[in-house]
């Protein structure tokens, strides 16, 4: 395989932070910074934050913690805090290989997440700049992630594409290398070397031939898998030791 042309090593001791946003709050906000839907726009319970106790890294990798404990915010009382941060204005990319090794929590509740979201708006608000989700899991199904498409002019014509794998041996709770493989022709969904979906891409009906950034959480509660928070799984941890891009 050719060398990575970006690299986020975080079992390196000198790892550190420096290329990524730490997002904080319970809301999805507007361009200009305000909040527009409360639950990030999909009923999430969390509240994220940039205490050491969510977000570390250690000599795993780096973990984003969720954990159940009460916070006042806004006016606004949260059960939960964890993690979310991302490379908007730092990296992104448009084509190739991107690699990302990742130990993920398993609990009712839990929804972690590792997926794209589009640098410049060229196409218009969400959906219509669309979104890439290389990974996502709901953690009561230990043994099953899911890889989405999201696109459309609008909330109300919006156009979901999701495709599921089930891991017939092992669970998310043990190290794999999620990759998604894009090019102008199409994206692939990858898991330890194994392709579970692929999706030609339409030119001038799907927007993704722009530059998309990188993002990474850890939710609790939320829409994607409406259940009822199993307090047993928490804390529950999110550990990513490794990131690459290849052209």
């Amino acid at each position: 395989m050719n060398k990575p042309i970006w690299e986020q090593n975080f079992l390196d001791r000198n790892a550190d932070l420096k290329l990524w946003n730490i997002r904080l709050g319970n809301d999805l906000l507007d361009n200009e910074g305000n909040p527009i839907d409360p639950g990030w726009g999909n009923g999430e319970q969390q509240y994220y934050t940039d205490h050491s106790s969510n977000l570390y890294i250690d000599e795993f990798g780096l973990n984003l913690c969720a954990r159940s404990e009460s916070i006042g915010k806004d006016g606004r009382n949260f059960a939960y805090t964890s993690a979310r941060l991302d490379t908007k204005d730092h990296f992104s990319f448009c084509y190739g290989k991107l690699v990302v090794r990742a130990k993920l929590p398993v609990g009712q509740g839990v929804w972690p997440a590792i997926w794209l979201l589009p640098q410049e708006q060229a196409y218009g608000p969400w959906p219509a700049s669309g979104e890439i989700d290389i990974m996502e899991a709901k953690g009561r199904l230990p043994q099953q992630i899911s890889g989405t498409l999201h696109y459309g002019k609008d909330w109300e014509h919006q156009i979901v594409e999701e495709f599921s794998h089930h891991f017939e041996s092992g669970t998310i709770n043990e190290f794999h290398d999620y990759a998604l493989e894009w090019t102008a022709s199409s994206i692939r969904w990858v898991v330890d070397g194994h392709c579970f979906a692929e999706r030609c891409l339409e030119p001038g009906v799907m927007p993704f031939n722009e530059s998309f950034y990188l993002v990474l959480n850890l939710a609790v509660g939320g829409w994607y898998d409406n259940v009822a928070v199993d307090e047993a799984a928490l804390p529950a941890v999110m550990t990513v030791s490794g990131i690459w891009l290849y052209p």
